[in-house]
């Protein structure tokens, strides 16, 4: 097959015995909307019995661009995908497996995806066809760019995915010769070193489907045994590419959860007690002392908790146990102590078992069921009302001392709490008492004072039986067009002060469906403003600062002296000359000579002291020097200090020092 360009994706199949759906699968390929010019097809037969090879090689007599490779069968998907990178040419690969099939403009958006962002690895929305489980937390919404710890993007290892061949050649990645797990440790791989991630969420790309036989490899491979080798090699990639600390803890959690407490769970009981305790359990243990470290553990829900404790104190007999009861002993209810839930597990606080109740502590996982229902100002003021319904799940009514926390965001502000009346707003079922009312005062919320600017969240401190949980507030429903109400935008009569701007309020729903207050102060313009600051020609180090007054100068204090203070309190006012006959334009003359050495701040006094205006630093203003007779001549300096346009401008007053000035001359 020769092309003058090379291909943009290289699409490698891997197939076994898999008709009759791999003719739907290659054909979806050669009908891809990018064009057979920039796709090159290498379908690998991996001693098939059943005629796949004989139907590769008729699709590859009407299809230049799809090349089939027989190889004797090797038990597994990774050797055939292995044979196909070897020939790969193209800018990008995909991993296609023989039973699926790809939507029409697949890998033209996933391309155009990674492009223009310039991702190494691109995940295109999977579709569930047939009843076969794919992963949906990821394809909520397009991901432009992302990266494994902002996205759920690592719950799915497969490697039905775009990558960047040059980061697969660069790493050396290939897939171990497992009959399961083999693609989890190269998509990990893929993945802690990936420049940028991008996710396809709006087109469906890949169609998932289990074959008519029932002969995947993922059913017909399930065994412990067949997992084994993939799992450790997981939890050695993570070790290889992250550094110990929270990023590995929240990276390994995956694997602990998935590889290797839900298989344990799982599978180990199928084996005989003989096989379990010699050949999987050292494993397993081993595992769980050199991975789970204490920030995994917190991270890892109760059932696991248990599960790895047991590991950690080599307690083969009471593991077995519970994995052989887990799914009657998931059904248990809890156990209310002290403001903390407990799972009423048997082991849970029996004197025999000596299991710590961190491992039976559910309460940060409870579900918080809640709703913000209503959200109005109260007639013209500056309350909010929100109402709504909220519960902990299996606890109850909620309690009087359920809370609204106002959270500050970006910046740094104590959490204001805010009580709610419970009992008294829109709910959802029989329970009453899960209806919740806050108003929220925005002239005296923050500890009597108004509430200040910034983007405020609101959250939820649900209580109920003594038990507190914290959530966002969220409206989940919306109108037909998919949008929330809010409240609309009001300025605050508490903003409005004199001598200031007006402070607006805006409440808003984030697309996720969560509330939000954005708080904002305008400023009001200023009493006057300086409209030149230079040296006086025929005075000596005398500085000239003239200005105007503005329009809104009535609702100000009005300018009378142009104020010098120095840094130890010394204060030399000089007063402002307004022009004759009603003129707006005032100047004043500071002589400089006059003020002693240090550091003068300079502003224009009001009759209200409390409220100056300050002189702005101006960009091209020298320095000035002279002499004072009656330091016997000696040579005196004034020069503007830098500053940022929203501080008073400051001069340095100074004696010229000799020895300095000749060697800033000589140098």
């Amino acid at each position: 097959m020769s092309r003058r360009n090379p291909p943009r994706v290289s699409v490698i199949i891997p197939a076994y015995n898999a008709m009759p759906e791999l003719t739907k699968c290659v054909t979806s390929v050669m009908e891809q909307t990018l064009g057979p010019d920039k796709i090159e097809i290498i379908a690998v037969d991996d001693g098939s019995t059943d005629g796949t090879g004989s139907e590769l090689d008729r699709l590859a007599r009407t299809c230049s661009n799809l090349r089939v490779v027989h190889r004797p069968n090797s038990g597994g998907a990774g050797i055939p995908r292995n044979t196909g990178l070897d020939l790969a040419g193209g800018d990008y690969v995909f991993f296609l497996d023989s039973d699926d099939y790809l939507g029409p403009d697949a890998l033209r958006r996933m391309v155009a995806t990674a492009d223009e962002n310039r991702t190494d690895v691109v995940l295109g929305k999977m579709v569930s066809v047939g009843g076969r489980a794919v992963p949906t937390a990821v394809f909520s919404h397009n991901q432009p760019r992302t990266d494994i710890f902002s996205s759920h993007a690592y719950r799915t290892l497969g490697c039905w995915k775009l990558f960047r061949r040059s980061l697969i050649e660069r790493l050396e990645l290939r897939f171990p010769p497992y009959r399961n797990c083999e693609d989890k440790p190269f998509t990990a791989a893929a993945y802690l070193n990936a420049d940028g991630i991008s996710v396809v969420a709006d087109y469906d790309c890949y169609y998932s489907r289990n074959r008519q036989n029932g002969n995947n490899l993922t059913l017909t491979a399930a065994d412990l045994v067949h997992r084994m080798d993939g799992t450790r090699l997981c939890f050695e990639t993570v070790a290889r590419y992250l550094e110990p600390g929270p990023r590995q803890d929240r990276i390994m959690r995956r694997h602990v959860e998935w590889e290797l407490c839900g298989p344990l769970r799982a599978l180990l009981p199928r084996e005989s007690e003989q096989r379990a305790r010699e050949h999987f359990y050292p494993q397993f243990r081993h595992w769980a002392l050199t991975y789970v470290t204490d920030g995994v553990f917190q991270l890892i829900a109760p059932p696991d908790r248990l599960i790895v404790h047991l590991l950690r104190a080599d307690r083969f007999e009471d593991l077995m146990t519970v994995v052989r009861h887990a799914k009657a002993d998931a059904e248990r209810g809890h156990v209310v102590d002290k403001g903390r839930v407990y799972w009423d597990h048997p082991f849970f606080r029996d004197p025999a078992k000596a299991v710590p109740d961190v491992c039976f502590d559910t309460t940060d996982r409870l579900p918080v069921h809640h709703e913000l229902a209503q959200a109005a100002w109260t007639g013209d003021g500056d309350v909010l009302r929100l109402g709504g319904h909220a519960r902990i799940e299996s606890l109850g009514p909620l309690q009087p001392t359920t809370r609204l926390i106002l959270r500050p965001s970006g910046f740094r502000h104590p959490d204001i709490r805010v009580p709610a009346t419970v009992g008294t707003a829109p709910h959802q079922g029989d329970d009453a008492a899960a209806g919740f009312t806050v108003d929220v005062d925005l002239s005296t919320v923050d500890a009597g004072a108004p509430l200040g600017a910034g983007q405020w969240d609101l959250y939820l401190d649900v209580r109920a039986q003594d038990v507190s949980r914290t959530v966002r507030l969220r409206q989940t429903r919306t109108d037909a067009d998919g949008r929330r109400a809010a409240p609309p935008e009001r300025e605050l009569a508490t903003g409005s002060r004199h001598g200031h701007g007006s402070t607006t309020a805006r409440p808003f729903f984030t697309p996720q469906g969560t509330f939000s207050l954005d708080v904002r102060q305008t400023e009001a313009e200023p009493a006057c403003v300086v409209t030149g600051i230079a040296w006086d020609t025929f005075a000596p180090a005398t500085l000239v600062v003239s200005g105007r007054l503005t329009g809104d100068a009535a609702r100000h204090p009005h300018p009378v002296a142009l104020r010098a203070e120095e840094d130890a309190g010394s204060v030399r006012e000089v007063p402002l000359l307004y022009a004759p006959h009603g003129s707006r334009t005032f100047t004043a003359r500071m002589p400089v000579r006059n003020l002693r050495p240090g550091r003068w701040t300079l502003t224009l006094r009001t009759d209200d002291p409390k409220s100056p205006v300050p002189v702005p630093t101006p960009k091209a203003l020298s320095g000035r020097r002279w002499f004072r007779a009656a330091r016997f001549g000696r040579p005196y300096y004034a020069k503007p200090l830098a500053g940022s346009p929203k501080r008073p401008m400051a001069l340095r007053v100074a004696p010229v020092r000799p020895v300095a000035a000749l060697r800033r001359r000589l140098g």
